[in-house]
């Protein structure tokens, strides 16, 4: 695929499932207990190159790891219908039944989180544990929540319609988003794919607007071990405004890193750390669910 956002996405070779008449792009690799990474929204599964490559050289045990592109992101096809956290986790059903992954650690970023939760909570049986970096859906709302949704929807708004400035304002909004040095060549590919993608941002930024965008009521219902990896610089998603929705999973940690969205991109090395701390938690290599090496 030669569009800008392909360059975000799942890295060759990468391996395309069809769910639900989506075409889907992942990168699956390496053998042992998997681990799933889901991206945030007009990302890619490119986001997750590194933490791939340490996950399948884990020094406690190597592991299975898939990433995949959400749809009209990355590598994959466009979806028919409208962009939101509940479509990825229906999406993410389909993706884990047809690569054969029975139980997994769930590893979700913005969107990805939300995604990540509903899942959990639909197929709590299927979930070892999650790993949510600045998730969505935790927001306490209100006049400020709202009034922020529909200035983003009015940014990507002028973006999808070609605005003269926009590819620029895009640019200076990444550098707020992916601020720690580690991003600077992911946060690149996402600039340069700025037009491209609008329209979905659009589309998804409306969607965060909805009540079902709100996962706050399902958070008790969430009972595997839980850890919160927050990038503090984040002034979108605020961690002060999704605190009590934190506190309110059963079995959850919090753990803070400089940055503005995504913790395993602009502070790989202690992201790395505190996950290696989480998994060794679990007692992974005992107690994850063996699905064995990848389908060809």
């Amino acid at each position: 695929m030669s569009t800008l956002r392909s360059q975000v996405g799942a890295t060759a070779p990468y391996r395309t499932l069809t769910v639900d008449g989506v075409t889907l792009a992942l990168n699956d690799e390496g053998t042992g207990p998997p681990v799933v990474c889901l991206h945030a929204i007009g990302h890619g599964a490119g986001d997750f190159a590194r933490l791939r490559a340490h996950l399948r050289a884990h020094l406690r045990g190597r592991h299975r790891v898939l990433a995949l592109d959400w749809p009209g992101q990355g590598a994959s096809g466009p979806d028919h219908r409208p962009t939101s956290a509940a479509r990825y986790a229906e999406l993410l059903e389909g993706v884990l039944d047809a690569a054969g992954v029975e139980r997994a650690v769930l590893v979700g970023n913005s969107i990805g989180g939300g995604a990540a939760i509903r899942y959990a909570v639909a197929h709590p049986t299927r979930v070892h544990a999650l790993v949510l970096a600045n998730t969505s859906g935790l927001d306490k709302g209100g006049l400020v929540g709202r009034l922020a949704i529909a200035a983003m929807v009015r940014f990507f708004d002028a973006g999808a319609r070609g605005a003269w400035w926009y590819p620029r304002a895009f640019d200076a909004y990444y550098r707020m988003v992916l601020s720690g040095a580690p991003a600077a060549e992911q946060r690149r590919r996402i600039v340069a794919s700025a037009l491209e993608i609008a329209p979905l941002l659009a589309d998804a930024w409306r969607g965060f607007g909805q009540p079902e965008n709100d996962v706050r009521a399902l958070v008790p219902r969430v009972t595997c071990p839980v850890l919160f990896t927050w990038a503090t610089g984040d002034r979108i998603n605020q961690l002060g405004r999704c605190r009590a929705a934190i506190a309110a999973f059963p079995n959850a940690t919090l753990e803070t890193f400089p940055g503005g969205h995504a913790a395993f991109l602009e502070t790989p090395d202690a992201f790395e750390a505190s996950l290696d701390r989480f998994l060794a938690g679990l007692g992974s290599e005992r107690r994850f669910a063996a699905a064995g090496p990848p389908p060809a």
